[in-house]
């Protein structure tokens, strides 16, 4: 399995590998062993779409040095879900194409492929039309959610583990396609999440991960009045993620709930408070926010507007001290001018994001904004990629400074390195450690220094 993308990308993979295993298939490590390679493909930007193209081209060129004539090859994933129409023309090199919806019955299609008799889920797109033609059994708009007691292969680390909460989006964002691969949002069910951290957390488990598209629309689309696209949670009108909060609070075990994904329109007093009582619940908050200026955020029809984004972080900061906020903007979108940049400039440097990323917009085949005039020059879109990032490296040194001497508890990541509650799974800061400690377990740490984004720490 090469997975690609984002981190629900690999859940995706891991259930995959889990139907897999359940079909009888062993899984390795070594692709000399496979009899069939997976490439679970990212489409979200064009790089990523690059990316996916060129692993699925590399894994079959790779086979052939290996001699592995009869080594079969599956493209799965986002880029699956949107172009294998496509793409079972232009790659015969391919064996098969799965879809979003066809993750947990993977087993039973690895197993058609490797010539193993099974039904197959009806494929909507339809083969190529050449006289050889893959399988493909991608649907075109995905429904599938996982369950508590889907079967997993888990990829991460023993002591992290990220569960998908919801699927699919509703937002209208004009650079983004994402609603047109993953369909609408769905929530699973309160309980359903619960059983699956309790089995997680049994398993020895010490971060979950909650992911999804929007994750703060959780529940949301279950309630019997339907919510708006800009309601914040409410939990009088059904299943929200404060109620999922207080439900996994309630797990036995000593484990960090840390929230990703989530999406300034909805954000609650009665979300902030629910993240404030539950100590569970890293103090911790991704956000993306894409910009800051109204005209920008109306453009990209964000759904909110700056104002609204400011008073939400005052109140989260007020609300829950000490709370680590984490976003991303893009900068160069289209009609973005020299003024619109200065106050996002502005912003990064009145809020100053504990973690802060940054992305040069791209053109996205089939978005709205791919439609709009007004594109920038790619050196301008580097020019303030740089500015940006220049700007929170400052401000990122200076933070780090101003922790030397606190007491942190944090995750052992490896035996010289730990991520405190500030600190996602592979996007952001380690604190290395001056002596080797337990990989997987919580201990406490005095700070020491600071190195770029990374703080030093004495285990005491």
């Amino acid at each position: 399995m090469i997975s690609l993308g984002c981190a629900k990308n690999l859940v995706d993979a891991e259930i995959m590998l889990g139907s897999a295993r359940a079909e009888g298939l062993e899984i390795t490590s070594d692709a000399d062993e496979a009899d069939v390679l997976i490439v679970n493909t990212c489409a979200f930007i064009d790089s990523a779409k690059e990316e996916s193209i060129g692993a699925v081209l590399e894994a079959h060129r790779d086979r052939g040095l290996r001699r592995r004539t009869g080594q079969k090859l599956v493209v799965a994933g986002c880029m699956a879900q949107r172009f294998s129409a496509e793409l079972a023309k232009e790659m015969p090199e391919v064996d098969a194409f799965m879809g979003l919806d066809q993750v947990a019955d993977a087993g039973g299609i690895l197993g058609r492929v490797l010539g193993r008799p099974a039904p197959l889920p009806a494929a909507e797109a339809g083969p190529a039309d050449d006289a050889w033609s893959p399988l493909n059994v991608v649907t075109r708009q995905p429904r599938y959610i996982p369950d508590y007691d889907t079967p997993r292969f888990r990829l991460t680390p023993a002591h992290t583990a990220y569960v998908k909460i919801a699927e699919g989006c509703n937002h209208p964002c004009s650079f983004c396609v994402i609603p047109q691969m993953r369909g609408r949002h769905r929530s699973r069910t309160i309980g359903s999440v619960v059983r699956e951290v309790e089995g997680l957390v049994a398993a020895g488990v010490r971060e979950i991960c909650l992911i999804s598209q929007d994750t703060t629309y959780f529940g949301m689309d279950l309630w019997e009045q339907k919510a708006g696209p800009r309601q914040p949670v409410d939990s009088s009108r059904g299943p929200t993620l404060a109620a999922l909060l207080d439900a996994l609070q309630a797990v036995e075990g000593e484990f960090w709930i840390r929230l990703l994904y989530t999406h300034p329109a909805h954000w609650s007093d009665e979300l902030i408070a629910a993240i404030a009582r539950n100590p569970k619940v890293a103090r911790y908050v991704d956000m993306p926010l894409q910009h800051i200026h109204d005209e920008m955020l109306l453009m990209m029809r964000r759904e909110t507007s700056g104002a609204h984004i400011e008073d939400v972080l005052l109140r989260l900061r007020a609300g829950v001290p000490g709370i680590a906020l984490r976003t991303t903007f893009i900068v160069g979108f289209p009609g973005e001018t020299e003024e619109h940049f200065a106050t996002l400039l502005d912003f990064i440097e009145r809020m100053r994001f504990e973690r802060l990323g940054v992305f040069t917009y791209s053109r996205e085949e089939g978005s709205r904004a791919a439609k709009m005039e007004g594109h920038l020059h790619a050196r301008t879109k580097r020019a303030r990629f740089r500015r940006a990032m220049e700007l929170q490296q400052r401000i990122a040194r200076e933070l780090g400074d101003a922790q030397v001497g606190r007491r942190l508890r944090v995750l052992v990541e490896s035996p010289l390195a730990a991520r405190s509650e500030a600190d996602a799974p592979e996007v952001d800061a380690r604190v290395i450690l001056d002596r080797p400690a337990t990989t997987g377990e919580f201990i406490e740490v005095e700070v020491t220094g600071a190195q770029g984004y990374d703080l030093v720490a004495r285990v005491v």
